[in-house]
């Protein structure tokens, strides 16, 4: 199967199958991809995993003509927490599990030969890229971060920084669970509606699906509201338009693997 669209195009590269964004694609100064493949899993925080997330980002990226000892991961804590990378801390090896960066979920960076990444198995992974400023980003939103609107402050971490214009910031939104199958419970339902009331929109995002007891919500949609409101144009938000529990015969899905799931990664450089 190939889940290449308008947007994303499906790669099968020296044993490795990933997606790339068409528009991050037109700009020759970056590397990115998004992982594909349930028997690839980029847990590092696990010692039983660990050796395999290594030697996965590894052919991840050879494919893409970069070196896993550029990599920067995120210790991802549903926060929204937002970090600059100035520095590459380990020379011979990839920025894992590092203090630095623990209960973070965002990482911007102007630097050459860095490259970003953050996991999911259903939460948002949101790649940003400035081609005026040459600022990069990598987010993770999972619900938690959409309500704490982690993908907004990114943005601001890109402006306060970097003096980025959010008119010239592309954010593309990786594969994710979608509204087809994020139900919650009243709970989570209400938290939404408080923190999203000032959209207009929020009646239509949530809908009920079993009158009183469970609703679906469309994060993504959320997100892409947020990023305009905060100054992104329209045509600069691009989604995969890929849910990840509908492939999840392609894409790691904590509501499809339950416990012991894997991890799809995001990977984002300026080269």
């Amino acid at each position: 199967m190939d889940l290449s669209n308008e947007n994303v195009v499906h790669v099968k590269k020296d044993g490795m199958e990933f997606l790339q964004f068409r528009r991050l694609l037109e700009y020759q100064e970056i590397n990115h991809a998004y992982s594909l493949g349930i028997d690839r899993n980029y847990r590092t925080t696990r010692q039983d995993t660990y050796q395999q997330a290594i030697n996965d980002y590894e052919v991840l990226c050879h494919a893409i003509n970069s070196k896993t000892e550029n990599l920067v991961k995120t210790n991802q804590d549903h926060t929204d927490q937002v970090k600059v990378v100035k520095k590459k801390i380990n020379s011979n090896q990839p920025d894992f599990n590092l203090e630095e960066y623990a209960k973070t979920d965002g990482l911007v960076t102007n630097l050459p030969n860095i490259m970003l990444s953050t996991t999911n198995a259903d939460c948002i992974l949101l790649l940003f890229f400035d081609p005026v400023k040459k600022v990069i980003a990598n987010s993770h939103s999972g619900w938690k971060g959409t309500l704490q609107r982690i993908s907004v402050k990114t943005v601001r971490k890109m402006k306060e920084t970097f003096d980025c214009n959010p008119e010239d910031v592309i954010c593309c939104i990786c594969p994710s669970i979608r509204k087809c199958h994020f139900e919650v419970e009243r709970d989570v339902k209400e938290k939404f509606e408080k923190e999203f009331e000032d959209i207009e929109e929020i009646n239509e995002i949530i809908q009920e699906t079993i009158p009183n007891k469970k609703w679906n919500i469309d994060t993504v949609k959320i997100n892409q509201i947020l990023l305009q409101k905060e100054g992104l144009k329209p045509e600069n938000i691009i989604d995969s338009k890929i849910c990840s529990v509908c492939q999840s015969d392609f894409i790691h899905s904590y509501r499809v693997e339950k416990e012991g799931y894997g991890l799809n990664t995001a990977i984002i450089e300026l080269k």
